[in-house]
């Protein structure tokens, strides 16, 4: 049996990854004004980047239709025998919505399974990645769903912003809005829960907050995979990266460790300075 996986943009998987794993990744749109761009199509992470920090205009997020998701469940369908799509929290984004309406829309005889990751970035990404090996591996539809749903509840992150103010302008602040008003020369720390952000700590500086990540990635072992996200700041994600996997140590061949950077889209809600841990726990 042929499964296979589809999922949006926002699991910030990269396109190299993607390919061979054969996942199809829809892309959710990023609008300065009236421009409307594709995430990761029709603009890229660094242009992106440039553009946030410079442009008079704030930019904003939309959801792929369900016309796009139609198209794209008969595209797929055409070499599978089934087909499951799991995408970003629906508390944080329309996109679960969408996807649901483009099944009803496709008139497919192939079945097509939505999942509700219940989060963001590559704590999605991880759970795409696991549904999708197990999918190589010529699991049926029933195994492929539940490797999925079993990854939901096992995946967590954590991330520090350098402002709340992208986070707030977007309407994605959730529970870490009791932050808000506090965080003068403050760093916050937020993970997302039940499909919502929420504050976890706040700390005083940004090394505090690099070092609470990293004690609290440490102390997720035993992990399955794990992965470091940045949106700015590549270089420093890199060292942060290249010590955590060395604290691994001989553990490390068991644990994936992948570093991706921070796609538009959440870019938007995110603002430069962003950096992160996933991790999909055994």
């Amino acid at each position: 049996m042929t499964i296979r996986i589809v999922t949006d943009s926002t699991a910030d998987l990269s396109p190299e990854l993607a390919r061979s794993l054969d996942i199809t990744v829809v892309p959710l749109n990023v609008h300065f004004g009236p421009e409307v761009l594709s995430d990761g199509i029709e603009i890229d992470a660094p242009t992106f980047y440039q553009r946030l920090t410079t442009s008079r205009i704030h930019p904003t997020t939309s959801q792929p239709s369900a016309g796009v998701f139609a198209e794209t469940y008969r595209a797929v369908a055409e070499r599978a025998d089934a087909i499951v799509s799991i995408h970003v929290s629906a508390k944080l984004s329309g996109t679960y919505n969408s996807a649901m309406l483009g099944v009803q829309e496709a008139h497919l005889a192939t079945p097509v399974q939505v999942i509700d990751s219940r989060s963001v970035s590559l704590a999605l990404g991880l759970v795409v990645i696991a549904a999708a090996r197990l999918a190589q591996q010529g699991a049926n539809l029933e195994e492929v769903v539940r490797r999925a749903n079993e990854a939901i509840e096992r995946v967590r992150l954590l991330f520090v912003l350098d402002t709340l103010e992208y986070l707030q302008r977007g309407g994605r602040i959730g529970k870490a809005r009791a932050f808000v008003g506090t965080l003068i020369q403050v760093k916050p720390l937020l993970t997302v829960r039940d499909g919502e952000i929420h504050p976890a700590r706040q700390v005083r500086t940004r090394a505090k907050a690099q070092e609470a990540l990293y004690e609290w990635a440490l102390q997720q072992q035993p992990a399955e995979a794990m992965a470091v996200v940045y949106s700015t700041g590549e270089e420093d994600a890199r060292a942060f990266s290249a010590r955590l996997k060395e604290a691994l140590g001989p553990a490390e061949e068991m644990v994936e460790l992948l570093l991706a950077r921070i796609g538009p889209v959440l870019g938007v809600h995110a603002g430069p300075g962003c950096l992160g841990v996933a991790v999909l726990g055994r």
